[in-house]
């Protein structure tokens, strides 16, 4: 006799078919193999007393509280507890409920539907990234002189910094990045920005040079629009926007020139973030904020399958909110877009295990193993071999018949 977390659907896909299920029956079994917990913050207890009574006809259950049910509180949080069936079905019994409930069914079936999703394949300016199957590396070449890892091209004055930057692209697909992000402008907590002149200059020759010779995507990371427009002529297939597309004419150049692009949540600007980390829900005021972003690139003309999203780890957040971020990822496949985590270096690894380069890169490949397990699909890091290693490692176990 064995007892088994639950531990994804492929495993448990794998045991049925091991005893000859037969596979209409494991395609109705499946979505009952796993308990959800679905968390609304705050809810009218008439409703809420509804949500309870309708989960409980499923055969599941909602936790409230206390007061809701003696009528001492008007307004009570709610964690409904059932699989994906019966959350399903609660989800069409709501939309025939008053008190908002309707709205609230349509919501929990799109996020139904948005977190069961396994597959995506990310459109690009040309081709396209099956994100499905592995968890992608996104390799960091910073073209700056102030870079918080210490591993800024121009370091050197007067060296050839678009040659160092295709020495330094081949090293990373070499050690198994299949995305590169080049970035100009150093968005440590307090830097600020540089004039769009001096960036052009430091990241176009490079992308330029790198798209010409390597076959990888190019993403280049920017919150300015000359700039995105720049690199997107010189090869470019995507944008990496700290601000998450807050410049509307961002997103109107993403779609005129048909560009993937990744929306991160970040309050402020890197020179007073910092200040800014002040949440009552993390995650949901993070999620709330990426969705509205989303909408907002997709009514500009972005088409959804080129969009992927990023929490903004390090970007007004505590060192406690990244830890949190990282631990509660998965909600954010609730949005149903592809997700990207960056946590190579930073400062919340130092705090933890100390500012040794070594301790970085392990922390880092750590907090990349746990966003990966968590439903990562980019991690976007520095030491690019380190973390593949570790990925793979990860895999082989998922992916082992035992």
């Amino acid at each position: 006799m064995r007892i088994l977390r639950f531990c994804g659907e492929k495993e448990i896909k794998g045991i049925m078919q091991k005893i000859k299920v037969d596979p209409y029956g494991i395609k109705i079994m499946l979505p009952k193999s796993a308990a959800f917990l679905v968390y609304l913050e705050e809810v009218n207890c008439i409703a809420a007393n509804i949500i309870k009574q309708e989960m409980l006809s499923l055969g599941a259950d909602a936790a409230l509280s206390r007061g809701t049910l003696t009528g001492q509180t008007k307004k009570t949080g709610v964690l409904m507890i059932g699989n994906l069936v019966q959350l399903g079905l609660l989800s069409e019994k709501l939309k025939i409920q008053p008190f908002g409930l309707n709205n609230l069914g349509e919501e929990l079936r799109e996020a139904l539907d948005n977190f069961s999703k396994q597959d995506f394949i990310l459109s690009l300016r040309e081709g396209r990234l099956d994100l499905g199957k592995k968890t992608h590396i996104m390799g960091i070449i910073n073209l700056t002189p102030d870079s918080f890892s210490g591993d800024g091209i121009y370091r050197a004055p007067g060296e050839n910094c678009p040659a160092l930057a295709l020495k330094k692209a081949r090293e990373l697909v070499a050690d198994g990045a299949s995305i590169l992000d080049l970035g100009g402008q150093s968005t440590r907590p307090g830097s600020r920005s540089i004039t769009v002149k001096e960036e052009l200059k430091r990241v176009i020759p490079a992308i330029r040079l790198i798209a010409k010779k390597i076959t990888v995507p190019v993403s280049v990371d920017t919150d300015k629009p000359e700039v995105a427009k720049a690199a997107l002529e010189a090869g470019a297939q995507m944008i990496n926007d700290i601000s998450g597309l807050r410049d509307r004419r961002m997103a109107k150049l993403a779609a005129r020139y048909k560009s993937a692009v990744v929306i991160m949540h970040m309050l402020g600007k890197p020179v007073n973030m910092q200040r800014m980390a002040r949440y009552r829900c993390l995650i949901e005021e993070i999620s709330d904020h990426l969705k509205k972003a989303v909408e907002s690139a997709q009514e500009a003309g972005v088409r959804p399958e080129k969009i992927v999203i990023d929490p903004g780890i390090g970007f007004a957040k505590t060192r406690e909110d990244n830890f949190a971020v990282i631990k509660h990822l998965e909600a954010f496949k609730a949005l149903g877009k592809p997700l990207l985590i960056g946590p190579s270096r930073k400062n919340f690894i130092a705090k933890t295990l100390g500012k040794n380069p070594a301790a970085l890169d392990l922390g880092t490949a750590c907090a990349c193993l746990m966003a990966a397990e968590r439903g990562a699909h980019i991690v976007r890091v520095h030491d690019v071999k380190t973390v593949k290693l570790s990925l793979k490692m990860m895999e082989t176990v998922k992916n082992s018949h035992a």
